[in-house]
């Protein structure tokens, strides 16, 4: 009961941060806006300075919501990675998802003279590297699934796909050797991350396609619990190895593959949130887990975007690097106060 309640307070605790990050990342930029100003438009959808109310609705609004939804995302697949492997250093990017959208989004920006014409011609917009992520990490997916029904042994998918990585990895510096100035510096733009180049419809897309992961994940929950004990105490409770590890594969895959699509790989999020959740709320059951790695991701995006904006300045700082920068260390002193990671 006494856990039950300590529980309690610290999801209400998480949620309270959530909503105050929320608005922090609305209220704070390059052109600082009250509190109460930011309440007001978002209730009534105005206010007497229509500028503010455009930077508002039109560009932080919708940033911060990408930010929560690439925070659930990310931090959900580190998770069941984690559980699926039993590896603490698995993350969402580790079955190589990541190396395929970046290879994806290499061909598109650096390699186009590989293509057709007519296909070069098509990804010339503003949603070419977007479809070409995409594409990226769909071919790697259907990989991944055509070794893990060859495999029985989960670990050995976790080899294959750090190996499609290095494969990518290597055909995109064969690209990069080929390009342009002009083609690296946009590709290493991309590599950066951005949660702010998302029209409307793109939001919207992303929120049902991250909805979806979340609500696939949610049916193993009980399963991954029986896995944390290995694979056959897993199978004497009746769990379908093959279905639990099937599921796991396709929302991640859904989850790490369209995030990384549409903003970019984002480091850290995936691989140190799951950790943080374990820590804080001292317990490995997954019902409690997910909803705690749900929020302290959306927190954790929230507060590296409102850094990354810098109240006062006219520059930016890549989302990537405030990740890791801000991050890391924090990690690092849960684990030295908690003595490791369970």
């Amino acid at each position: 009961m006494q856990k039950t309640f300590k529980n309690s307070s610290l999801f209400i605790g998480l949620f309270t941060i959530l909503i105050l990050a929320f608005l922090a990342n609305l209220a704070l930029g390059n052109v600082l806006i009250p509190l109460g100003d930011v309440c007001e438009i978002l209730i009534h959808q105005s206010h007497e300075k229509q500028t503010w109310t455009y930077i508002v609705l039109e560009y932080r609004f919708p940033k911060a919501i990408v930010a929560i939804l690439t925070g659930v995302g990310l931090s959900i697949s580190g998770l069941i990675m984690q559980t699926l492997f039993r590896n603490p250093l698995a993350g969402p990017y580790v079955l190589g998802l990541s190396s395929g959208a970046s290879l994806g989004v290499a061909i598109v920006i650096m390699g186009s003279f590989l293509l057709p014409t007519f296909v070069a011609d098509f990804l010339v917009n503003d949603y070419g590297i977007l479809i070409g992520a995409f594409f990226g990490s769909f071919l790697v997916l259907l990989l991944v699934f055509f070794v893990a029904s060859k495999l029985k042994d989960t670990m050995s998918i976790l080899i294959v796909g750090l190996m499609f990585s290095s494969l990518t990895s290597a055909i995109i510096n064969v690209l990069t050797s080929f390009s342009s100035a002009e083609q690296l510096q946009k590709f290493t733009f991309w590599t950066l991350g951005s949660l702010g180049n998302l029209n409307q419809n793109q939001v919207y897309l992303l929120a049902i396609v991250v909805l979806i992961g979340l609500l696939l994940s949610f049916t193993i929950i009980k399963p991954l619990d029986g896995l944390l004990l290995g694979e056959n105490y897993a199978r004497s409770l009746g769990i379908s190895i093959k279905r639990t590890r099937n599921i796991s594969i396709i929302a991640t895959s859904i989850l790490a593959g369209t995030i990384t699509a549409f903003v970019g790989p984002i480091a850290f999020v995936g691989l140190a949130i799951p950790h943080m959740a374990k820590l804080i709320f001292q317990t490995s059951q997954h019902k409690t887990l997910f909803v705690a790695t749900l929020l302290l991701g959306g927190i954790t995006m929230l507060v590296c975007d409102t850094i990354s904006q810098m109240p006062n300045q006219d520059f930016t700082i890549p989302i990537n690097a405030i990740t890791s920068i801000l991050g890391a260390p924090v990690v690092i002193w849960l684990i030295i106060r908690k003595k490791g990671i369970r």
